[in-house]
């Protein structure tokens, strides 16, 4: 169901006021991209996803049918992005190994070692729980990021994810001991 804000604001955007979809656009990205950076592991990456998103769903507004919150059918569009996004990567990773069979050296890294973007994402605590649910599998992953950091309830995740009730649960139940079984394992190295 459509927050009465929220659908106060589509229609307005829908009206033509796209001043009104910028005050959608703020109210949802910090969560959004918060959300995409652990799936996508990458502040520049869940950023760029996002700014897709939000793009999408204002070219595609009026194909929202209101029978779901607007953040979940915006997330689910974000979804679909951050796919595709791993899809690029796969076959840039391959394309980079493929280079570095070629010239017996890796490309360089273009970031700049100061870009406090590049900082977060290496802190120490973040990298831990970033290996343990890189290590999950996306569909686990994925399932587990929307319903303990998203909060979303269990139909809402359905629905993003395109699969039954019963397999969402199954995923994050799996999710939950996966995680509690690599985070263990890391505990266990840092006390010996």
């Amino acid at each position: 169901m459509v927050a009465s804000d929220d659908l106060r604001l589509i229609e307005s955007t829908l009206a033509g006021d796209t001043e009104a979809f910028g005050e959608l656009v703020l109210r949802y990205q910090d969560r959004l991209c918060g959300t995409l950076v652990h799936m996508l592991g990458s502040v520049h990456d869940a950023r760029d996803v996002a700014q897709e998103a939000f793009l999408l769903a204002f070219e595609k507004l009026e194909t929202f049918r209101r029978e779901s919150s607007f953040y979940s059918w915006l997330f689910r569009i974000a979804y679909n992005a951050a796919i595709s996004q791993r899809r690029k990567e796969r076959k840039n990773r391959r394309s980079i190994d493929h280079q570095k069979d070629q010239t017996g050296s890796e490309p360089t890294d273009s970031r700049p070692a100061n870009d406090p973007a590049y900082q977060l994402e290496i802190e120490d605590s973040q990298r831990q729980v970033r290996e343990a649910l890189d290590e999950l599998g996306e569909e686990y992953r994925d399932a587990i990021v929307l319903k303990e950091l998203e909060g979303l309830r269990y139909e809402e995740i359905a629905e993003i994810l395109g699969c039954p009730i019963g397999t969402v649960r199954s995923r994050i139940h799996r999710a939950r001991q996966l995680l509690r079984e690599k985070l263990a394992r890391v505990t266990e190295r840092e006390q010996t």
